[in-house]
């Protein structure tokens, strides 16, 4: 089954300095045709101006994994780590039994990013931290893993769920072929650039796509494209 959530159909809020539409339901008075799919809770799409961010705030239990679209996300938190995360690559943050912490645009344009929630396998566990660089020459035309559940994938950051994130790249007229995993039911994507094709269903910056329970998935790029995909159990 697909579902194809368009932009108009996602919920959004505008703070001022964020920007976000949430491709999943976040409040009581939501969309309610956009609901978690399995350990998939939430993906907000966040716009945040210069020299603004979110303060210091506290997580537990859950696991968040921030894909930066455009700009440096900066990261500070209770555990004492501090990175920054640059346009193409991907931080990791394992809440476990709590964390708090802040992210900042600390840079003079607009900071885009895709923050993406997992439920986690079990709770408690030590919080933790990370950050990876994944250049965008090594998923042209390809899939490629960026954070996964599973010990046995050593490229990819590590989390604490029954999940994996993936990206690629495709020129226009160029495809690929997704085959979900047998225990990863639930199928997420969104284009972080361009307009695709998912299975005959048109899908372009600002929407997104679910699919349960899909055999294989085949992603056309109309023009120029790159897209994040989430499977989860």
């Amino acid at each position: 089954m697909l579902q194809l959530r368009s932009r108009e159909t996602l919920d959004h809020a505008d703070r001022g300095w964020l920007k976000a539409r949430h491709h999943f339901i976040v409040s009581a008075d939501g969309n309610p045709a956009n609901a978690p799919l399995g350990a998939l809770v939430i993906w907000n799409d966040d716009e945040i101006a210069p020299g603004t961010g979110f303060g210091r705030h506290s997580h537990a239990n859950m696991e968040i994994v921030t894909y930066v679209r455009q700009g440096t996300v900066t990261h500070e938190d209770s555990v004492g780590n501090v990175g920054r995360t640059m346009a193409g690559d991907v931080q990791v943050m394992s809440a476990g039994t709590g964390i708090s912490h802040s992210e900042h645009n600390g840079d003079e344009d607009p900071l885009k990013l895709f923050q993406i929630w997992l439920r986690p396998r079990q709770s408690g566990g030590a919080p933790r931290w990370n950050t990876r660089k994944f250049p965008k020459t090594d998923r042209a035309g390809r899939l490629i893993e960026l954070a996964s559940g599973d010990p046995k994938s050593p490229e990819a950051l590590t989390i604490r769920a029954d999940a994996r994130i993936l990206g690629a790249t495709l020129l226009a007229g160029t495809a690929l072929t997704h085959t979900p995993s047998a225990h990863l039911r639930h199928t997420y994507l969104a284009p972080a650039q361009g307009a695709i094709l998912v299975n005959g269903h048109r899908v372009a910056v600002g929407d997104g796509i679910a699919a349960i329970d899909e055999p294989e998935l085949t992603i056309t790029a109309i023009e120029d494209a790159e897209f994040i995909l989430v499977d989860a159990a």
